[in-house]
């Protein structure tokens, strides 16, 4: 009968809490929405871009998913700073992530291992440089889309405080930052993370000695010798803690919902109304213009006849013969100037004899 081989688990180690690998998942399925609904918006009307655009459900069901999905990253930030906080001051955690000299001299030193002029990889510690520089990255990343996602939210609150121009800035500065975010995460973290070497800790919360021995040699040396305390909460500091926090989240919330709320010229997406356009509208004729009465008077009085008969008592009524074009000589002006007998022989002096 062969004896059964056995082989004794691995001894692991516990990297994450449930804390952190909470606001990791809502960080990923996040940031993960923002890409697919953001950079299709961004590079509208290529093809490509608008296909997906009309996959998701149209534009504006990709622009609420967007929103939704900033807001679930800001709360995640917002959840990640309480907990740090937590951990800094209740728990006495060290600021294992602040740079420090010996990230400058691993990078170099990671460089030339790559490059063969070092055999052996430097030892890092609870966090390697490049982990630190895509922390920070993501902390710079987030509070700039913060900021330029407000201002495109909320453009008439913007311009009341900053000149117009700020907006197409934030504009520039939003797309700009997501392809650069978008493009490191997917060259550096997914290829150092999830294709180099699986990294399980963000989900189990635990590396084993192996993983440990590779990729945090210096933290697993200060555990095996005893050099790193449990991390205890103080009692004191939990009661001056608890309160801070609560107020920060108070306040924090508030101001995401302002964030939502203030202003909604930038929510929907308003299609343009039909106008109706008239295809042919013909042209109101020219009007005639009316004559320059006073002026044709003083040149036709140039030219009027002289009286040809005697003016004697039956024939002083001029305008009853000559009037309303009953006998000629007459003109229209005559009527339109009001002239009367009075004045005939004013122009139409007697012919002299």
């Amino acid at each position: 009968m062969s004896e059964r081989s056995t082989s004794a688990p691995k001894k692991e180690y516990v990297r994450f809490g449930l804390s952190d690998r909470i606001a990791h998942f809502l960080v990923m399925v996040s940031f993960t929405m923002l890409v697919i609904t953001g950079i299709p918006q961004k590079y509208v009307p290529a093809n490509w871009a608008e296909v997906m655009v009309l996959w998701m459900g149209g534009i504006e069901r990709v622009r609420i998913v967007h929103r939704i999905a900033a807001l679930v990253l800001i709360a995640a930030s917002i959840y990640h700073v309480l907990v740090a906080g937590y951990n800094l001051y209740v728990r006495r955690a060290p600021l294992s992530m602040l740079p420090k000299w010996k990230d400058v001299t691993d990078a170099f030193e990671t460089i030339q291992h790559y490059l063969g002029l070092r055999e052996e990889p430097p030892k890092y510690d609870r966090y390697n440089f490049a982990e630190k520089l895509e922390y920070w990255a993501m902390v710079w990343g987030t509070l700039i889309m913060a900021v330029t996602g407000f201002m495109l939210w909320n453009p008439i609150t913007t311009t009341k405080f900053l000149p117009g121009e700020f907006i197409p800035a934030a504009l520039a500065a939003h797309g700009g930052e997501a392809l650069l975010a978008f493009l490191s995460i997917l060259a550096w973290h997914v290829y150092n993370v999830h294709l180099r070497t699986f990294n399980r800790s963000m989900f189990t919360g635990k590396l084993t000695r192996e993983e440990m021995e590779e990729e945090h040699w210096l933290e697993l040396e200060r555990i095996e010798k005893g050099e790193t305390p449990p991390l205890i909460p103080d009692p004191r500091r939990r009661m001056i803690y608890i309160p801070l926090a609560v107020a920060f989240t108070l306040i924090s919330l508030f101001l995401l919902y302002l964030f939502v709320t203030y202003e909604e010229t930038a929510i929907a997406t308003v299609p343009p109304q039909p106008v109706e356009v008239e295809i042919y509208t013909p042209a109101t004729p020219t009007p005639t213009p009316k004559p320059d009465l006073v002026h044709i008077f003083y040149e036709r009085k140039v030219e009027a006849r002289p009286v040809t008969h005697d003016i004697v008592a039956e024939r002083r009524d001029c305008l009853f013969c000559h009037g309303l074009g009953r006998l000629d000589p007459y003109s229209p002006i005559h009527a339109e100037l009001g002239l009367n007998n009075a004045s005939c022989l004013d122009c139409h002096a007697p012919e002299k004899k």
